[in-house]
């Protein structure tokens, strides 16, 4: 994305950057091309924007921010501003993206929905607002520790997921003391395999090892 950012700044467009302002990437984004980017939150803020009909528009949205909320933002930008060029591939985490539909296809099977994640990540929050948006209770939690009795009062069923940046570990330890305190068995389900693999940058596959 600060790639693309600096591309568009470089070839004269102003880029509206979709997200949290306070966001440490929006944060970081925006010093790629100061002077050349406005960050917009909602949908609610595009008709108030002050920008001329003539210049040149692109966009860009936070990796982990909400599918839902990120379509709102950029269907209002295409109303008002319909030249406004589209990032050439989804800037949103492919992983966010898929749990977040996981969360509202399965939330409405569980009686309570419980994600591993920061308290200051952006898609481990949107999860939580997906399974609310679905009916049911959620919380988030740091791990295993966190967990409350009075949650699982009259509760049957729990869907356990987490943000795209929590460690394995954490959801295991949490699986285990569902199934160690509460009798819970375990049933994994798949919505979308993820077999994307990633390359090493060319830099890094030219290393030599020098015995």
């Amino acid at each position: 994305m600060h790639n693309e950012v600096v591309r568009y700044a470089r070839d004269g467009y102003h880029i509206i950057f979709i997200g949290h302002r306070d966001h440490q990437e929006a944060v970081g984004t925006v010093g790629e091309a100061p002077g050349h980017i406005t960050v917009v939150e909602a949908a609610e803020e595009v008709p108030s924007l002050q920008l001329p009909q003539s210049q040149r528009l692109a966009y860009v949205t936070q990796t982990t921010l909400s599918v839902t909320d990120a379509q709102r933002v950029i269907d209002a930008l295409k109303a008002r501003f319909p030249q406004i060029k589209a990032p050439p591939k989804d800037d949103i985490c492919y992983a966010t993206t898929n749990r977040q539909e996981a969360v509202s296809v399965i939330a409405p099977e569980a009686d309570l929905v419980l994600v591993v994640g920061s308290k200051n990540s952006s898609n481990s929050n949107r999860l939580v607002d997906r399974a609310k948006d679905a009916g049911s209770a959620a919380h988030l939690i740091d791990d295993a520790s966190e967990l409350r009795p009075e949650w699982f009062a009259g509760v049957k069923s729990v869907l356990v997921t987490a943000g795209a940046s929590a460690p394995d570990h954490l959801v295991d330890n949490l699986l285990r003391k569902l199934t160690d305190d509460y009798g819970a068995t375990v049933e994994t389900r798949t919505l979308v395999e993820e077999d994307i693999s990633f390359s090493l940058p060319k830099s890094a596959r030219e290393l030599v090892v020098l015995k």
